[in-house]
């Protein structure tokens, strides 16, 4: 038998959590006791396709008895290809593959510096973000978002960032100066509340960006492969980026995260510039691969427009019947959030407790970030939870006023 280790060995950053699952499979988590649950958080997003997908079990099983590791000191042809599958499908010109959404930041940041470097502007090194972003835990991402809930005893703030507020296009352009490299930001926040960029505004965004001669970076960590109904939720508005972050569901649960650049913002990016140890390492790029084996194949993605916007459908419904625990639903696709009236933390624990599982968000809201997987069946077990648990709710709360 395992030794079992006592919760206190863990640096105590993610509280005190009861719950611990034995296996998965689809749509569902099973706990150490045998429960089951209907999975609507996706480890955050992460489980692109679900729990232990057949396919990318079996890729995985066989790349572990083929090679693990060899680093990039060596051509690594599963690396090539995933690269060369992203980039066709894509604004892309190059991948740079690492393990985590922050790295992939970490190496748009450093892009972008070193195109303006290479171009004869030194002197521009500064981005421009928004507030309510989030772009990661390193203190490079947790400056870049400017979010003093994550800063708190972390100071002094990593400089190169200005902030600006969400959708204002009009302090965007004020903010602007000789200094100025780019502008990054999530089309769709996550961790901000589930708040979508309108397509108008990634299109001027774009536009500005041309205008003043910068670079236009997008993390699509949570909001890209697939999870909009598109490859990357950008491809809505029609434009493109100069520079991509992508993480969490490209690897199905395998932690991958890929930066995406073009030609034109790659300058000056050449050997030894960057590099990384266990990036693109040959069991996590056969796992990538296998992913977009079944994100690519044909009517995945429509799939996937057709669920969410059922899904969509269902939580409006749930709104209506229910004002005085939720406010509205947003986002789109299979990235959706439920703006609360109660607390959000006692809705996502009254639904964990009825056998759904959510994430919490920025600005009293709920992220519904279920497998891409998910279908009819799915929605209308969620649907039945989401009513059970909202009168249930309102009941507790008459009853604890009348006391």
């Amino acid at each position: 038998m395992n030794p079992v280790l006592s919760p206190t060995a863990i640096l105590p950053v993610y509280g005190n959590p009861t719950l611990a699952f034995a296996r998965g499979e689809g749509c569902y988590v099973w706990s150490e006791d045998g429960r089951r649950y209907l999975d609507f958080g996706s480890g955050i997003a992460v489980c692109s396709l679900g729990h232990c997908h057949p396919h990318l079990v079996r890729t995985l099983q066989d790349q572990a008895a083929t090679l693990w590791h060899c680093s990039n000191i060596y051509r690594i042809p599963l690396q090539e290809r995933l690269a060369k599958r992203l980039v066709d499908a894509s604004f892309a010109d190059y991948a740079f593959f690492s393990n985590s959404g922050a790295e992939a930041i970490e190496a748009t940041i450093k892009i972008t510096r070193k195109y303006h470097d290479e171009t004869g502007n030194p002197d521009r090194w500064r981005i421009i973000t928004v507030n309510g972003a989030f772009h990661g835990r390193t203190m490079t991402c947790i400056s870049a978002a400017g979010n003093p809930k994550y800063l708190k005893g972390f100071t002094p703030v990593v400089d190169g960032f200005d902030h600006v507020a969400f959708g204002n296009l009009n302090e965007l352009r004020a903010a602007i100066t000789d200094n100025t490299a780019g502008i990054m930001i999530e089309p769709i926040q996550g961790e901000g509340g589930i708040r979508a960029s309108s397509m108008d505004y990634l299109k001027q965004l774009r536009t500005i960006c041309d205008e003043f001669g910068l670079l236009l970076i997008f993390d699509e960590i949570q909001c890209g492969m697939g999870r909009t109904g598109k490859l990357f939720a950008h491809e809505w508005a029609g434009i493109t980026p100069d520079v991509l972050a992508t993480a969490k569901g490209i690897g199905g649960g395998f932690p991958i995260g890929a930066t995406l650049v073009t030609k034109k913002a790659a300058a000056g990016m050449n050997q030894g510039v960057h590099g990384t140890t266990f990036g693109g390492n040959p069991l996590a790029m056969a796992v990538g691969n296998a992913v977009l084996d079944v994100m690519m194949a044909p009517g995945f993605f429509d799939k996937v427009t057709q669920v969410g916007r059922r899904l969509h459908t269902m939580l409006t419904n749930i709104v209506a019947q229910h004002r005085s625990v939720f406010e509205e639903v947003r986002g789109s696709g299979l990235i959706l959030g439920l703006k609360c009236v109660l607390p959000n933390t006692d809705v996502i624990i009254a639904l964990q407790e009825a056998g759904l599982l959510t994430i919490g968000a920025a600005d009293n809201v709920i992220r519904i970030i279920p497998p891409l997987i998910i279908d009819e069946t799915h929605i209308a077990e969620a649907a039945d939870i989401f009513d059970k648990v909202a009168k249930a709710l309102v009941g507790k709360s008459t009853q604890e006023k009348v006391a």
